[in-house]
């Protein structure tokens, strides 16, 4: 409608010009376009003389889930952004159509205009000639997430195909390293049923030696390796040129906020176990593959074919373990079945695990660890592998180097200070050392957490006596067995009953 874009002074200018000027010019020298003055020619009435604007045409698609669903999913998280809400309100009621998402991103809108939180304020300042803003794109996300209480350095390798969109995410533990790098590309590659003829990274340390000049040379023999074992040619991007890398980057920043919309929606950042996590970013992922589907389907028949078995995607090293029943790793200190001092162990080294090998027997399988932020060895101790040495040097404990990551969980720690603050460093270590022998012994250490914790929040310290006669095994009363013996005379009617039949 003109009287949308025309004041009633453009239109009393254009009256006038009219009668000199064809529509068009007459338009142009008022200030608008000739579509809308050939309108202005059949309707010449002034913008404030015509009716308003009608009301909405159709109905409220979100008029019965407003107040019940969306309004209180944004109060619940301030920060989460309309396509995640609309995703889910999709999954619950099928029946929305994708027509609809601009409706409901304008209701929210405008919802949050009038009752949604502060938002952050940008403080314009002036800065010094010669300095600009740097952007750093990463291929990491650090979530906040933390796996049973313990904040987790959350960071992903991210791999997708550019035409389908195929996506595949790989939770890390630790930083850049070939092992994450191959461990997660062969499982996308695995998932996706195919093989690319290129695999293209930014100057990744994990596949290239970002030291010499020659990218010829650039590449380590172990990525180079694994292209060759998929026959995949590897490539990287020209450093300074952005633009190469902006397929991956762009979906890098729609993944960052699709998992923190869907934490958000969880109201939870903690999960039980490192699997549960993998398993949140897999569904994410998942969902947007499954839009993806046809497009996908597309491109899988144009990959080469995957090879028969998987590759290593792991390192190889050899180990001594210490008379301290454990071996010190990249810079961790790693405690072992005391059986072991003295052998030479075999160790895979996976991204989030070491399997120990002795010969090519498996023998334990270790949680992997990382150095501490100052530098300093970090520790990965499982307090059953010493705690038949603890028991008879229980003033170990006392100044022990991998004490704090001795117990298991956070209540058994918290237990030990207690009796060190009101027993005293002899019957603290004593008293303590029981209580591990205890969990160990009975397999209660969740339990007996629980009942620690509960100890210390009601004032009173942990009583080793009352803990063991709680834990005892349950005295069952033996059933009564009544044998029955066969009479000897039935043996001579067997025997004479053969011999006839014979």
């Amino acid at each position: 409608m003109p009287g949308r874009h025309v004041t009633d002074r453009q239109m009393r200018l254009f009256m006038n010009l009219r009668r000199y000027h064809s529509p068009a010019i007459a338009g142009a020298k008022a200030g608008f376009s000739t579509a809308a003055a050939y309108r202005i020619e059949k309707d010449p009435r002034l913008p404030s003389q015509k009716k308003a604007r009608r009301e909405r045409r159709r109905a409220d698609p979100f008029a019965d889930v407003w107040d019940n669903e969306v309004v209180p999913m944004l109060k619940a998280a301030p920060g989460l952004r309309p396509i995640a809400v609309f995703g889910e309100l999709c999954r619950r009621h099928p029946d929305l159509g994708d027509g609809t998402r601009r409706t409901l991103e304008r209701r929210i809108r405008a919802w949050r205009a009038v009752n949604g939180p502060d938002r952050e304020v940008i403080f314009r300042q002036e800065h010094p000639p010669g300095r600009m803003g740097l952007s750093d794109f990463t291929e990491v996300a650090d979530l906040g997430v933390t796996i049973a209480g313990e904040l987790l350095d959350c960071r992903l390798y991210h791999f997708r195909l550019p035409f389908s969109g195929f996506e595949h995410a790989h939770v890390v533990l630790g930083g850049e390293s070939f092992v994450a790098l191959a461990e997660g590309l062969q499982n996308a590659l695995w998932a996706l049923g195919g093989v690319p003829e290129q695999h293209r990274s930014d100057s990744l340390s994990a596949a290239f030696r970002n030291l010499g000049a020659d990218a010829k040379e650039d590449l380590t023999k172990r990525y180079e390796a694994f292209c060759a074992h998929y026959g995949m040619t590897p490539t990287r991007n020209n450093p300074g040129v952005s633009h190469e890398n902006g397929s991956i980057e762009s979906a890098h920043g729609h993944l960052k906020r699709a998992l923190a919309d869907a934490l958000l929606l969880r109201a939870s950042r903690d999960f039980d176990d490192l699997t549960a996590w993998r398993g949140f970013v897999d569904d994410i992922v998942g969902r947007g593959n499954l839009r993806n589907a046809k497009r996908i389907d597309q491109e899988r028949m144009a990959l080469n074919k995957l090879p028969v078995r998987k590759t290593a995607d792991y390192e190889e090293v050899n180990v001594d373990v210490t008379s301290s029943s454990a071996f010190t790793l990249r810079k961790v200190f790693y405690s072992v079945p005391s059986r072991l001092i003295g052998h030479r162990l075999r160790v895979r080294l996976y991204d989030d695990r070491l399997e120990c090998f002795q010969g090519s027997t498996p023998i334990v399988v270790l949680r992997r660890g990382r150095p501490r932020p100052n530098g300093k060895h970090g520790h990965v101790v499982d307090y059953r592998h010493v705690i038949h040495s603890l028991r008879r040097k229980p003033m170990a404990l006392l100044n022990l180097v991998y004490r704090d990551q001795l117990f298991p969980r956070r209540a058994f720690a918290l237990a030990f200070d207690a009796l060190l603050a009101g027993l005293g460093e002899r019957p603290a270590c004593r008293a303590m050392v029981g209580i591990l022998a205890l969990a160990f012994e009975r397999s209660c250490e969740a339990e007996l957490a629980l009942a620690l914790q509960a100890a210390l929040d009601d004032g009173v310290l942990p009583d080793l006596a009352a803990l063991i006669e709680r834990f005892r095994p349950k005295d069952a009363a033996l059933p009564v067995v009544v044998v029955r013996l066969p009479s000897l005379a039935i043996y001579d009617q067997i025997a004479t009953s053969v011999g006839e039949a014979a």
